[in-house]
């Protein structure tokens, strides 16, 4: 175990000219956020605003330039906090890097204390548009998404659908052009009523659902669901046990996974792999070896073979 003092990582991620530095720039002329702890401001991107440190709530932020993220790793990190005495580290990152790059090179003892997107409200479709997978990466990453530079003339629901692919628990902030923010309080409301004897799950929301159930478990558990998946067998699994789910795309068809569970049934039924199936299931949450842990277990009440539906790809 890594007995070093823990360090508050704060990610700021987004394109170039979304405003990441003047976010950060008005937050370390804040007092209530710059109290003098020795900060260290590791910038990957420069834009055409450049930090004015003489502005800064206190002296004790040091500032590292990173021109390639290859030129870093653990070690190159661990030198410069040293070097600094380091309390806390701030990242503006380069919007055209997947998050998990920096996760892979920070030091043990750096530990995520908050990841924000900004986005420049005028842009944001454009680069979702045709830079789809680093979009995703970066809402799906953050706590927040703040929509800068917003007016009036827009619709908070486009950019609201697109922030609630990435995840429902996803806040999102829209900041005007005269600096007054709005949250966003449009409600999402499941495509399906979990207060039914038996919820349903259609094949178009099955992707909602998979997201969902592993986002809130614990409203799940004891509910009976009804839903179509396909058949994962293994002859590891124990004895009437198969797994069985969709495959979903989050956001690009390069990043397609298999979104399953375990189901375990008692029904005389010969299953094999790849078959569709439509199962109604009593979920419990409980320890399974499949999880190595704790995890929604499908206690099959009937499973039947069905035919695949039209779209076999589930998306959001």
């Amino acid at each position: 175990m890594d007995k070093r003092m823990e360090i508050p990582v704060y990610l700021f991620t987004g394109f170039l000219e979304s405003g990441k530095t003047k976010f950060i720039q008005e937050m370390m002329t804040d007092d209530r956020f710059n109290e003098g702890e020795k900060t260290l401001l590791l910038v990957f991107e420069e834009g055409e605003e450049e930090y004015q440190p003489k502005y800064f709530a206190s002296d004790n932020v040091h500032i590292e330039y990173v021109e390639d993220i290859a030129d870093i790793n653990d070690e190159v990190l661990e030198v410069i906090a040293k070097k600094h005495g380091i309390q806390r580290v701030i990242v503006e990152y380069n919007g055209m890097l997947e998050v998990g790059k920096f996760l892979d090179v920070m030091p043990s003892n750096w530990v995520l204390a908050q990841v924000l997107m900004i986005a420049d409200s005028n842009t944001f479709f454009n680069f979702n548009a045709n830079m789809r997978q680093l979009t995703f990466d970066k809402m799906q990453c953050s706590e927040a998404v703040i929509f800068n530079r917003f007016d009036n003339s827009k619709d908070k629901m486009e950019f609201h659908k697109i922030v609630r692919t990435a995840g429902r628990k996803i806040d999102i902030l829209y900041e005007y052009k005269d600096g007054h923010v709005e949250p966003d309080n449009i409600p999402d409301p499941l495509p399906y009523d979990l207060n039914t004897p038996i919820v349903e799950i259609k094949d178009e929301d099955y992707a909602e659902f998979y997201r969902d159930i592993c986002e809130e478990g614990e409203k799940y558990d004891g509910k009976i669901l009804s839903f179509k998946g396909i058949v994962a067998v293994d002859d590891t699994l124990p004895k009437n046990t198969i797994v069985l789910g969709r495959h979903i795309m989050t956001c690009c068809e390069a990043d397609i996974f298999y979104g399953a569970f375990v189901c375990e049934y008692k029904q005389v039924i010969a299953l094999k792999k790849r078959d569709w199936v439509k199962i109604t299931a009593k979920v419990k949450f409980r320890k399974h070896e499949v999880y190595e842990g704790v995890g929604p277990v499908f206690e099959a009440m009937s499973i039947e073979k069905t035919v695949k539906p039209e779209q076999e790809l589930a998306t959001f």
